[in-house]
């Protein structure tokens, strides 16, 4: 039985783009950009993009359309001893493909929570909050020289005798955000350790349950179904992040945020580590810049013999970085604006992965006008850009499953 092909050269491209932009690059680029030398970072980017990235997507776009079989078998043709590779690719993405999906949970259960009044992290009077809960109801309390109490209060250094200072000081050093209190409190509910195991987190549960129903009904015709749901899945995250970038940039602070991402700090163009982590956004957490996950295999094997391989590649990698270096924009505007806001430094605001959005982002919102929309449209646009990448995870398994057993499968 044939395999089946893309419908149009563009559900390819698209569904190559949901694959590419995902939760990397709007809570780990920028941060990277920031702590690498800020506009600095592009320069050793750009060259790992042009001898790097491209090379590698180049290689997978043009070889297995040929081919069109899946990871495992396509690697079984050269030598025998190379279906390990392949094996590793499908255990890769499998182990990765069960975990991506709890981080869309996260967000399914962070949208749901947005659907009420008044957020639920937006203070500390809730059962899950402890005494280091700290509120940022005072403005700028720390750029006179003051601190948070837990109950929200400020203390001004100049206002209270030495002893009480040191007092007020040592006790507020564990001080947490009610929206850090909420994420790992009450969402994840977390305990002590392995000796404490918890019970069920029902509620997320739920929402996972529902994650995986959403990827079995939009991937249960293969590409058929996923070329269409990808018109979706790829091009509404830019129409959230357009509407965030309006939105934030008109918030107060919100350019200094933008002039903390972007000003290069030339010197650091010669640490090692810069380098290191321009390759690593490219190699590692930009999935399909690199065939070595299976996953641009999988979408590439199901191109037509006559393709435009070259301006898919250059799609593909411009699209993707370029969606990195607009969410920087996004990220660090809001970023500024909670800078001003608590009177503090950016860089002791700017965080990177789950912290960023599931702990300070949340945060930011409720220093907004209708924070509950500003949340609904982040978590939003979070799950359609994880369902993006899911999708191609999960059918990378499938396929890789169907075909080593054609026989047996060619039903689906």
């Amino acid at each position: 039985k044939e395999r089946g092909n893309w419908t149009s050269g563009v559900e390819f491209l698209l569904s190559c783009l949901s694959y590419a932009v995902g939760l990397g690059n709007i809570w780990r680029f920028p941060y990277l950009c920031y702590r690498n030398g800020g506009g600095a970072f592009l320069i050793p980017y750009s060259i790992m993009l042009f001898f790097v990235g491209l090379p590698l997507l180049l290689s997978g776009a043009v070889v297995w359309p040929v081919r069109q079989r899946g990871p495992h078998h396509d690697l079984e043709d050269p030598h025998p001893l190379f279906q390990g590779i392949g094996y590793a690719m499908f255990m890769m993405t499998t182990l990765v493909g069960v975990y991506y999906n709890m981080i869309l949970a996260w967000s399914m259960f962070y949208l749901l929570s947005s659907l009420t009044t008044q957020l639920p992290w937006s203070s500390c009077d809730n059962w899950w909050n402890t005494n280091a809960c700290r509120k940022f109801d005072t403005k700028n309390c720390t750029a006179h020289g003051g601190v948070h109490l837990s109950n929200g209060s400020c203390v001004i250094k100049d206002e209270v005798e030495p002893s009480v200072w040191d007092s007020v000081v040592n006790s507020t050093d564990n001080t947490k955000m009610a929206s850090d209190e909420y994420f790992h409190n009450f969402v994840l509910d977390l305990t002590e350790g392995i000796h404490d195991l918890g019970g069920l987190r029902w509620q997320l549960a739920l929402c996972l349950l529902a994650c995986w129903v959403i990827v079995f009904f939009c991937l249960s015709r293969g590409v058929k179904t996923m070329g269409k749901v990808v018109y979706f899945t790829a091009l509404f995250p830019y129409v959230v992040l357009v509407i965030l970038l309006v939105r934030s940039c008109t918030l107060e602070g919100s350019y200094d945020g933008i002039m903390f991402y972007l000003t290069p700090q030339w010197h650091r163009l010669l640490e090692a580590r810069v380098w290191g982590d321009a390759a690593n956004c490219l190699v590692f957490f930009l999935f399909p810049l690199s065939p070595c996950w299976g996953g641009l295999i999988t979408l590439a094997s199901y191109n037509r013999f006559h393709n435009n391989c070259y301006r898919d590649t250059l799609f593909i990698c411009f699209g993707n970085c370029g969606t990195s270096f607009f969410a920087g924009f996004v990220i660090f505007s809001i970023v500024g604006f909670m800078a001003n806001k608590l009177g503090v430094d950016v860089s002791q605001v700017a965080a990177q992965g789950p912290g960023l959005a599931f702990v300070a982002y949340p945060e930011a919102v409720t220093h907004l006008p209708l924070p509950p929309l500003w949340a609904f449209l982040f978590f939003f646009m979070l799950m359609t850009l994880g369902m993006g990448t899911q999708f191609t995870l999960i059918e990378t398994v499938v396929t890789t499953i169907v075909d080593t057993f054609p026989e047996k499968l060619q039903h689906r």
